[in-house]
């Protein structure tokens, strides 16, 4: 008999008179190692594709401020900047500083490396602002029946945060992680 890897164990290959039980155990083998091979790939490639990913949601959704009437959220930009800044940004003036953070971490993102870094910080200034209006506007935010449909554009970006964690954990320098 031979012992052949299969799911992290050894299993026992049947006998040359039973054909049935090596071919099972050589789909599980295979089945192994395609797995395997699928999770370095992944292991290279994902959080890259996730930094990319989000750099060019911020800097799609970032470019839409720059048109006026472009961009769905326009007033609710416009009145958390008047709050933030107790009144002195307000209107196309908000909507451009928004779009030039936002962009601005879309695009140092996208570019990676150092930029990344840079893209991060940039970004993590960007998710105060776009989560503020919960606080700061709760009536936009939250209706009779749940979050309104501004609502939940804004708490769609807990996703957001948390691609931006994990893209942090990948760009961000320091001791190797310990397993």
């Amino acid at each position: 008999m031979t012992t052949v890897p299969f799911h992290g164990a050894t299993g026992v290959v049947g006998s040359a008179s039973t054909g049935r039980p090596n071919r099972i155990r050589s789909l599980f083998a295979a089945e192994a190692r395609a797995e395997a091979a699928l999770k370095v790939s992944l292991q290279r490639w994902s959080i890259p594709a996730l930094r990319v990913a989000v750099g060019l949601v911020f800097a799609v959704f970032g470019a839409l401020k720059l048109f006026p009437g472009v961009s769905p959220v326009e007033a609710l930009v416009s009145q958390t900047w008047e709050k933030l800044t107790f009144g002195l940004v307000t209107g196309q003036v908000a909507l451009i500083a928004t779009a030039v953070i936002e962009v601005t971490a879309g695009a140092l993102l996208i570019a990676g490396g150092a930029f990344a870094r840079i893209g991060l910080v940039v970004l993590a200034l960007a998710f105060v602002g776009i989560l503020s209006p919960i606080v700061l506007l709760p009536a936009e935010v939250f209706g009779p029946a749940g979050p309104t449909l501004t609502g939940q554009y804004i708490f769609k970006n807990i996703v957001l945060i948390a691609a931006a964690l994990v893209v942090a954990s990948r760009v961000l320098r320091g001791p190797a992680a310990r397993r």
